[in-house]
């Protein structure tokens, strides 16, 4: 794919959503790093469902780390993989509030020290919470970009790479969000919706669907 083409997509995107962003609910970063810290291999509607029962009461590190591992396990017993992501969560707010004053840490290196917090995790808190231009690739984002062209790659670090050298800097901040949505909503794994999708005639998939 040609950068005028992938320059279009982005421009696209930008005209459709100008200002988009995580479907997670949250009201504070430290409460945006525990919803996707939870949304792993979890659909953001399910960790809506389970936060909005304890952020309200148990929404900081301090009285997160107090409610303990096995109140919070009930609260997200409806989420996968809940009891690793319970002890994850609570050893998490330990190291905040020993570390780091209870506030959540701005560098790659930091966040990924904390248990739970892969790349992934860190380049959404990263972009979404403090602005950082970093693009984290989940499965949606692997799958648009290898099926449009947009930026290849085998790995999701290939995949990363790729997107970081291809996208222009002006779409970067948002490109993470814009991906996400269209492989959610449009470019769904089984059937995409090529019909519905506003840069088909970008997008160098040769299996497009027709209905």
């Amino acid at each position: 794919m040609n950068p005028q083409k992938r320059r279009e997509i982005f421009s696209r995107f930008q005209a459709a959503n100008p200002a988009p962003t995580t479907e997670l609910a949250f009201s504070s970063d430290f409460q945006l790093l525990i919803a996707v810290l939870l949304s792993a291999q979890t659909t953001d509607k399910a960790v809506n469902i389970a936060t909005r029962k304890f952020f309200p009461s148990y929404g900081t590190p301090a009285a997160m780390y107090a409610l303990g591992e096995e109140r919070l396990a009930a609260f997200i017993r409806t989420i996968g993989l809940y009891k690793t992501k319970a002890k994850n969560v609570i050893a998490t707010c330990k190291i905040l509030l020993e570390q780091h004053q209870g506030e959540v840490p701005q560098t790659r290196e930091a966040l990924e020290a904390l248990p739970g917090v892969g790349r992934k995790t860190a380049n959404v808190v990263l972009n979404t919470a403090f602005g950082h231009p970093t693009i984290a690739v989940d499965t949606h984002i692997f799958r648009v970009s290898n099926r449009t062209g947009i930026a290849p790659g085998k790995d999701v670090v290939a995949v990363e790479k790729g997107l970081e050298k291809f996208i222009a800097p002006e779409f970067k901040l948002n490109a993470h969000h814009w991906l996400i949505l269209h492989g959610r909503y449009i470019c769904m794994a089984r059937t995409p919706k090529c019909p519905q999708c506003g840069i088909s005639d970008l997008c160098e998939y040769r299996k497009k669907t027709k209905v």
